[in-house]
């Protein structure tokens, strides 16, 4: 997806993300499949004026490198649309008046872009992923580059840059990412042929991180069919959704360990559920594996979901692209790697 600001690169490449007054970079260098990490951090504007961190960033030598800029989920949204039948100049319009319904802001305040689902054949050509970002989104980074004096080239989506990370082992088959960290959400991606078709955000419950999974396994958990969604499915986003809210047909948690694995159960059984409609949706496309990650848990979670889910489940592997990720401490990680597959970005086909 290319947005329209775009310029010469040369050079070390700077990834960055800004949202919620954190800035997250990368800096690295190298190209195609071959990159090497040089360094990354994490920076938080705190109560500093734009100018007082702009000063901070200086003397932290990030000002004035060619620079990706990458949009979190919490910046956008990304919804799947029918594709309307009209010529490719007016696609874009098209679309825009399409989605009126589905945002919550006036489409003036909004920039888009519009990408086609998957390969664009088959059935894929009937869809269309549309990229809604709020206009004053796209002008804070734009301010905090030009400060910088940042060569920005693209500003692009985490659902991308996760497809090509979880496209690096078998860029050809269709595979699942499911990517968690610290946070209220987690995103789920499945992809085949380095294109994306299915990008789905998923609650977390509070302290996800800190549960113990491997007792969702145990005697004690209630079956996944146990689990009855309050909500049916919701169209719009890209590959559908589904409401987050659960009651359950088994008994109540007879303890605040066994209320740890009913909320974890309910994350197995959304991420149960896209595989299906996967399974469902794209017979032509099976699905080779589940790439995941969890910072020093990703082995833990591989585990737990290959064993709930019956698919092929294993740890997101990076190190066949990058090297140098050492530079990036365990407690950065999960917020940098995304950042890493904004470097694999290749020029999508657009619609």
């Amino acid at each position: 997806m290319r947005w329209p600001w775009r310029r010469a690169s040369s050079g070390e490449r700077l990834v960055v993300s800004w949202s919620g007054q954190t800035l997250v970079y990368l800096l690295a260098t190298g190209a195609g499949n071959d990159f090497t990490v040089i360094r990354s951090g994490v920076e938080l504007q705190g109560n500093d004026s734009l100018e007082e961190f702009s000063r901070r960033l200086v003397q932290l030598g990030l000002k004035g490198y060619v620079t990706d800029v990458m949009l979190r989920p919490e910046q956008y949204q990304l919804l799947q649309i029918e594709a309307p039948a009209v010529a490719p100049e007016e696609l874009r319009s098209a679309a825009r008046y399409q989605i009126k319904e589905m945002v919550d802001v006036h489409l003036d305040d909004l920039t888009i872009d519009v990408l086609k689902v998957g390969d664009g054949q088959g059935r894929a050509a009937s869809q269309l992923l549309v990229v809604a970002a709020n206009n004053a989104v796209v002008r804070d980074a734009m301010a905090l580059a030009n400060a910088l004096q940042w060569d920005v080239r693209v500003i692009d989506v985490q659902d991308m840059a996760q497809r090509n990370l979880q496209s690096i082992e078998e860029p050809e088959r269709a595979t699942c990412a499911l990517m968690i960290s610290e946070g209220r959400q987690t995103l789920l991606t499945i992809s085949a042929g380095r294109e994306l078709y299915y990008s789905r955000r998923l609650d977390l419950p509070d302290g996800f991180m800190g549960m113990t999974w491997t007792a969702a396994i145990t005697e004690q958990q209630a079956p996944l069919d146990a689990y009855t969604p309050v909500e049916e499915y919701v169209p719009g986003y890209a590959g559908g959704g589904y409401g987050s809210d659960f009651s359950t047909t088994g008994a109540a948690p007879a303890s605040a360990e066994q209320s740890d694995i009913d909320r974890a159960q309910r994350l197995l059984v959304e991420v149960q559920r896209s595989i299906d409609l996967w399974e469902r949706t794209w017979t032509n496309l099976p699905l080779a594996g589940v790439k995941v990650f969890a910072g020093e848990r990703s082995d833990e979670l591989a585990q737990w979901l290959s064993r709930d889910t019956g698919q092929t489940v294993s740890a997101l592997n990076t190190g066949i692209a990058f090297k140098g990720l050492a530079q990036i401490s365990a407690a950065d990680l999960p917020l940098c790697l995304p950042l890493l597959g904004v470097l694999l970005r290749t020029e999508v086909r657009k619609a």
